[in-house]
């Protein structure tokens, strides 16, 4: 089912979504591919990312296998942020745009009393300066799973530009700081089976 990234690009099918928030009854005919033109980052390696159609194909899923950030004992002074950026290009009918209408995120934290940890992410179509960001923070004491959802009202979500190819960047990124006693800690986008998905759904209205 997944598809193992690579910075040459990648092409997956994505079929559309029957239904998105509040765009219903504006879902483009057909069949929508996802190319994957670069991922780069210190959370995402080469080898250690991937991208899949979601069961229902309403959405893309990344999982990561390597995205950790670290601070305290053991851990060197640039460990306590990671980052990942995926450049993609939607192919999908004349007539319609998109946006991204909502997006999941999980990971484990391991972060002990005064310890504290942050999620961030942002998208943006090339060449566009509306960016949407959101910012979670992750207070210790913690050793447990976490997970995020960014929910975007329809009247906010930044769409493509009508009739013009622009790519959609997806930013992430986790960090994690210690208390002053410097125990270790690290929030990872990350699971103990060695991965986690990050779920996109797409939002469609006509143009």
């Amino acid at each position: 089912m997944l598809s193992a990234m690579a910075a040459t690009g990648l092409a997956l099918s994505l079929l559309v979504a029957p239904e998105a928030p509040g765009t219903a009854d504006v879902v483009p005919p057909g069949k929508i591919t996802v190319d994957v033109v670069t991922v780069n980052g210190s959370g995402c390696p080469a080898g250690t990312a991937a991208v899949a159609v979601s069961d229902d194909n309403t959405a893309f899923t990344v999982t990561y296998s390597d995205y950790t950030a670290q601070a305290g004992a053991g851990s060197t002074p640039t460990q306590f942020r990671k980052n990942c950026q995926l450049n993609l290009r939607v192919h999908y009918p004349q007539g319609f745009t998109f946006g991204i209408a909502k997006a999941d995120y999980r990971g484990f934290a391991h972060l002990p009393r005064g310890a504290r940890g942050m999620q961030r992410a942002s998208y943006y179509f090339s060449g566009q300066s509306s960016t949407t960001t959101s910012t979670h923070n992750i207070p210790g004491p913690k050793s447990d799973n976490w997970q995020f959802t960014d929910q975007t009202d329809v009247a906010e979500i930044v769409f493509a530009p009508c009739g013009m190819v622009r790519h959609l960047n997806v930013n992430t990124e986790v960090r994690a700081f210690s208390n002053p006693t410097n125990q270790a800690s690290f929030v990872s986008m990350d699971s103990t089976d060695g991965s986690v998905n990050t779920r996109y759904q797409f939002a469609w209205k006509r143009c």
